[in-house]
């Protein structure tokens, strides 16, 4: 994880520039597999959707338009429709629907050769909120999207790819003989306590892909995401990293609400996107695969204290890091001591090969914080 950009790099513009060259550098064979198709993502105004839907069109404008991959977004856009992806709007290769993905699919629905379904609530302070909501998605929704590529089958327009978005969550807290976590590891999860909705509901996701699979042969593959951070997760999200930029920005402490003892390694998200569109192309039909780094393994404190160190040399940060207990009495009931992917099948099956150092990652994620600081509570 030493290859970085050798472009300087001073705003956002420069990073989602920089991101969408490294992205579509790296999936050139994938891409060109997908030329001329079409492709909905669920959820596309979302984190995830920000490069996933941007990476397919920065590719579209140095292609011939008969290979052009076609994009359709699905999303209830519950909280409006975000800025970046307005922009986009009127693009020839882009089409926008408002859709609930839980509720059954409009009868106009497309033709689509591939379908990632990246419609969830992701944030544990959100999806605590609106755990109902949450599984809906992880489950009706997947559940919609699968019984039409089923049907797809009749038409001589099969769907020949379908990702969904699964989660590290699923494995809950591994002991310490289990990390790294290698996705033969069945997991140590509470189906009762507050991340429930969210890990049990792609858990049971996982399980319909797995069926849907052998018995109807679609070619559906799960990605299970390690700890994405960067461009697209709203400053408002109510995760670490994201609040850790909204103090510094404020040029106020970073405030830690644990003892910042538990450990994660961090995967910048352009990284993530190369391996999410291989596992679409590439992966095994009713396989699962870990999408992440595998190195650093670092404590929140430290990453806190690096964090910090970054924004004292780009915007001379003047605050420290402090530790405060949450008013939230469970805000750190089942929450793993411990995150650290295997990423050899990945690496061998699907060519993924991760590329930004952590470093450089948190630079990139706090230019990019810095010019958008507005955001609609996620």
């Amino acid at each position: 994880m030493t290859r970085s950009t050798e472009r300087e790099l001073r705003n956002a513009q420069d990073v989602v520039a920089a991101d969408l060259d490294h992205i579509c550098s790296d999936l050139r064979e994938v891409f060109a597999a997908m030329a001329g198709r079409n492709v909905l993502i669920s959820g596309g105004a979302g984190f995830l959707g920000y490069y996933l839907v941007q990476s397919l069109l920065a590719w579209n404008r140095s292609t011939a338009a008969p290979e052009r991959i076609r994009v359709a977004v699905y999303d209830n856009y519950l909280r409006g429709i975000p800025d970046w992806l307005t922009a986009l709007q009127g693009q020839d290769s882009l089409s926008l629907a408002r859709h609930d993905i839980s509720e059954p699919l409009p009868a106009e629905t497309a033709d689509f050769q591939y379908i990632v379904h990246a419609a969830s609530v992701a944030s544990p302070t959100y999806y605590r909120k609106f755990p109902i909501q949450t599984m809906d998605a992880n489950v009706n929704g997947l559940r919609n999207l699968l019984e039409y590529a089923v049907r797809q089958q009749g038409t001589g327009r099969p769907v020949e790819g379908f990702l969904f978005f699964s989660s590290s969550e699923i494995y809950g807290d591994p002991s310490a003989a289990n990390i790294p976590t290698p996705e033969t590891y069945h997991g140590n999860v509470s189906c009762t306590g507050p991340r429930a909705c969210y890990d049990e509901s792609k858990r049971y996701g996982e399980t319909l892909c797995v069926n849907f699979a052998q018995q109807h042969g679609i070619p559906v593959k799960s990605a299970r995401p390690f700890n994405n951070y960067g461009p697209g997760l709203k400053i408002t999200d109510r995760r670490v990293l994201p609040d850790f930029a909204r103090d510094i920005l404020e040029n106020r402490d970073i405030v830690m609400l644990s003892d910042g003892s538990p450990t994660r390694t961090f995967c910048y998200v352009a990284d993530a996107i190369t391996g999410y569109y291989r596992t679409l192309v590439k992966g095994r039909s009713g396989e699962a695969y870990n999408i992440g780094v595998e190195e650093p393994e670092i404590s929140i404190a430290d990453i806190a204290e690096k964090t910090a160190a970054i924004a004292r040399t780009l915007f001379g940060y003047t605050g420290k890091v402090v530790r405060r207990t949450s008013n939230d009495a469970v805000y750190l009931t089942d929450n793993p001591n411990r995150r650290c992917p295997v990423l050899r099948k990945a690496r061998n099956e699907l060519g993924y090969s991760p590329a930004i150092a952590l470093d450089e990652g948190l630079k990139r994620s706090l230019l990019w914080y810095r010019d958008n600081q507005c955001a609609e509570e996620a």
